[in-house]
């Protein structure tokens, strides 16, 4: 018997009700950056309260900032300014956090002291070259494994200057990260991507004061300016209601309604790719919280459809791929994926582990090296190895709602990173679901 948690998936019932999705994970990861550089106090509302984000909050307690907690998903932030941060005290640990690392790395190159970032097993793995090279370029001095990975060891008291940089891949977390390190830039620093991607630290670094000017695909900030404290009300996180948005669609029967989504355009390329395949997401309370765009989601129940999806969303919903292709196991036909090589450097090989673990459960899945194209049909029991990747293991957990018998998913402690508590949302929204270890 392992001594890791695991799944036990089985059909459960049709969906129903009102769900309360978490804060957004990638919001939470900037404001609590940005609230600790600003000058004065902040108010986050919403705040996911999952072990990446608290590690980062974490990260900044230990260079000066005082955070209080009020209640679950509220922090006040006492910010220090962008030149009030003080040397840690040891290694700054980011656990899960990609996003996490990569900012910090864009963050810290500039500070007077030496720091080092580190991360979990999976995190450890990842590379980090892609944000080294241009903040090498701009005059950091980061060390890293001889593959490019963690830990970084980010050396204090260099000076940097501005840079244009045209990013060989799209990536939110480079172009940040540039970004970053460009507010303590001397000149301006701007960042061209070959296809836009979110937009979460323009809009915010916006809210908080500083002039940067950008459209999809292309920032520009200059460096030297200050942060202003404000308030932050955090939307519901798109990822992970993409699994709910998914599970809905293809169990029949459901209808849920997700409260005040984030449906930031370049996030957002899931729900798209769904109403291409005949889904049926309605809109409805649009408003706006700290520049960043908020509805209601009404998903029904819908048969869907295989479809080639268009490769211009792939980079506006990378991290819903998991979810979409359990969606594609149910519809009817085949579903094409092309151009997602970025999966391959996830917390895990996802095009590989999705691949793998829908051919387990008897599905035909032809695998190639930027995409795989699903075969739609009935779904079998099995055992499935998340990895230890939060997003595989839930959307296995949607899969074992369609399955003819159990599906066992093996290492489930990640989910908690991102999505504390989802077993228990949905169990009560319907879900066959069971805690085993």
């Amino acid at each position: 018997m392992s001594s890791q948690p695991y799944w036990i998936a089985r059909k459960g019932s049709a969906l129903q009700g009102t769900l309360a999705i978490p804060g957004d994970k990638s919001v939470s990861h900037r404001s609590v950056m940005f609230a600790a550089l600003a000058d004065g106090v902040s108010h986050i509302d919403g705040f996911l309260e999952g072990e990446d984000t608290r590690a980062t909050a974490h990260i900044f307690e230990q260079m000066g900032v005082r955070f209080e907690t009020p209640s679950s998903s509220q922090r006040i932030v006492h910010g220090v300014g962008v030149d009030g941060l003080k040397a840690p005290p040891g290694e700054l640990d980011c656990g899960n956090a990609g996003t996490g690392m990569r900012l910090l790395a864009g963050l810290l190159a500039a500070q007077p002291f030496d720091t080092t970032l580190v991360g979990d097993a999976s995190l450890s793995k990842r590379p980090m070259r892609r944000v080294t090279g241009p903040l090498a370029q701009m005059g950091a001095r980061i060390d890293t494994q001889d593959d490019g990975t963690p830990p970084l060891h980010i050396h204090g008291g260099q000076v940097l200057h501005g840079i244009d940089y045209e990013l060989p891949v799209a990536s939110a977390q480079v172009k940040s990260a540039v970004l970053l390190a460009g507010l303590y830039a001397q000149g301006e620093t701007s960042v061209v991507e070959p296809h836009p991607t979110r937009d979460y630290t323009e809009r915010m670094l916006r809210a908080f004061g500083v002039e940067i000017d950008f459209e999809p695909g292309k920032a520009r900030l200059r460096g030297g300016q200050r942060l202003r404290a404000t308030d932050i009300a955090v939307p519901a996180d798109f990822s992970s209601s993409a699994f709910f948005i998914v599970a809905a669609s293809v169990i029949p029967g459901s209808q849920v309604r997700l409260r005040s989504v984030g449906l930031n355009p370049r996030r957002t390329g899931l729900l798209a790719a769904l109403r291409l395949m005949g889904a049926d997401i309605t809109e409805e309370n649009h408003a706006e919280h700290g520049g960043e765009q908020v509805a209601d989601l009404v998903v029904r129940h819908a048969q869907l459809k295989g479809v080639e999806i268009p490769e211009a969303l792939v980079p506006d919903m990378i991290d819903e791929f998991p979810a979409l292709f359990v969606a594609a196991a149910a519809a009817e036909g085949q579903t094409v994926v092309r151009g997602a090589a970025e999966l391959r450097v996830k917390e895990s090989d996802r095009l590989a582990a999705m691949a793998t673990g829908l051919r387990d459960l008897g599905l035909r899945v032809d695998e190639t090296e930027d995409g795989a194209t699903i075969f739609g049909g009935p779904l079998g029991s099995g055992t499935i190895e998340s990895h230890g990747d939060h997003r595989i293991s839930m959307a296995f957990a949607i899969a074992g709602q369609l399955s003819t018998g159990e599906v066992r998913i093996n290492d489930v402690a990640n989910v908690a990173t991102s999505f504390p508590g989802f077993d228990t949302l949905a169990v009560d929204a319907g879900f066959g679901l069971s805690v085993r270890a």
